[in-house]
């Protein structure tokens, strides 16, 4: 039995996946476990999550269930044929990406530099595959002494463009990726291209909270479209609005931190509105996924759950929360890239019946059961 709700609250704890798909072996990921990396520190400490039904997730390798959860429980496969952030939260909103989207792992074409560097009248640093804070130690000094724009990528789709706050104010650096993004279209079409600015003096350059996605549009139409065709609220707290490029999205806010997305989350459950808060808390992986720092990211999903704590409460009778992932990035893993992960599904609300969902074979499901809650308000 389906209770509808006036608001839903979908919080994406990027790339907190729980172990690794069967089609692992296609990305190199046979082994990769987030949460079962932070449990094995036997410092996590989630007594909310746990409590809706976390560790009673089938094939979970945290194994302390509960006897009677108090939510909907499950985890998700990925059908999309990726692992990175754009893809991820596309298939949450119920778009599947059959192709990859293009990544340049022996950097990008000269033809695409040319004419970035003719558009920016700067030339580029490095064009590799790069760790985010080593690439600024590697090439900030001479990116201050030349001018250069540092740009690099990932194992990811994405163009990422570093730059000195002191040399290259952010707005200016916003409109360097805007300059980039129009570039990056059709088999150079990356997900993201990524502002990544920093601060400071040789070695110890720092990267700012001034950060800024430029992805590329949704090729269709997601639930975030329906929601609002239907009249109903469309929040984005986060980089939510950077990853579907403002699509069918009525109102957004940006964040610096992950506590600074729950308390913006927070300050909209304490608002009136009917539809979905939408929410990415992007620090598991930037500061500590892709680090390998396995006791920050345990720390994080503790300070999470305390927050959560602190939500819940604020919930009316036809209020319900869901919690996500949308990759993994295990930290304890081999390299530094995302991972090929389930992620699993939390749903918590007054009204909400406690079940096993089992295991979903698309993140799609997510979608599907928002617009579900949701679409009785249209």
């Amino acid at each position: 039995m389906i209770n509808f709700m006036k608001r839903v609250f979908l919080i994406v704890l990027d790339s907190a996946g729980i172990g690794y798909e069967p089609d692992a072996d296609l990305f190199g990921d046979v082994g990769a476990d987030t949460f079962g990396d932070c449990f094995r520190t036997g410092k996590l400490n989630v007594p909310n999550m746990r409590k809706a039904g976390l560790y009673n997730i089938d094939g979970v390798s945290m194994k302390e269930p509960v006897e009677k959860p108090c939510g909907m429980y499950g985890r998700l496969r990925e059908k999309s044929m990726g692992k990175d952030t754009t893809v991820g939260h596309w298939e949450l909103a119920g778009l599947v990406s059959p192709k990859p989207l293009p990544t340049f792992p022996n950097g990008f074409p000269d033809e695409v530099l040319k004419r970035f560097e003719e558009a920016t009248g700067r030339g580029v640093l490095c064009n590799k595959p790069y760790s985010g804070t080593q690439v600024i130690l590697d090439y900030g000094r001479e990116h201050l002494e030349t001018g250069k724009l540092i740009v690099y990528t990932s194992a990811d789709s994405v163009f990422q463009i570093a730059a000195h706050e002191k040399l290259v104010p952010p707005e200016k650096l916003y409109e360097y990726c805007r300059i980039a993004r129009e570039i990056l279209t059709g088999e150079y079409g990356v997900g993201r291209v990524i502002a990544r600015p920093f601060e400071g003096e040789y070695p110890n350059f720092t990267r700012t909270a001034n950060r800024h996605d430029f992805s590329l549009e949704p090729p269709g139409d997601t639930m975030l479209d329906e929601l609002k065709k239907a009249g109903l609220s469309t929040i984005a707290v986060g980089k939510i609005y950077d990853i579907f490029a403002g699509k069918g999205i009525t109102e957004y806010v940006r964040t610096k931190s992950n506590d600074d997305g729950m308390e913006k989350t927070m300050e909209y459950a304490k608002k009136d509105f009917t539809g979905l808060c939408f929410t990415n808390l992007v620090d598991f992986d930037m500061k500590y996924g892709h680090r390998r720092d396995v006791e920050g990211y345990t720390n994080a999903l503790n300070r999470f759950d305390e927050q959560l704590g602190q939500l819940l409460p604020l919930l009316g009778e036809d209020d319900c929360v869901m919690i996500t992932a949308d990759h993994g990035c295990a930290p304890t893993f081999r390299g530094t890239d995302h991972t090929r992960e389930y992620v699993p599904l939390l749903v918590i609300g007054k009204n909400i019946e406690p079940q096993n969902l089992g295991t979903k074979e698309s993140y799609a499901f997510v979608s599907e059961l928002v617009k579900l809650l949701l679409m009785r308000n249209a």
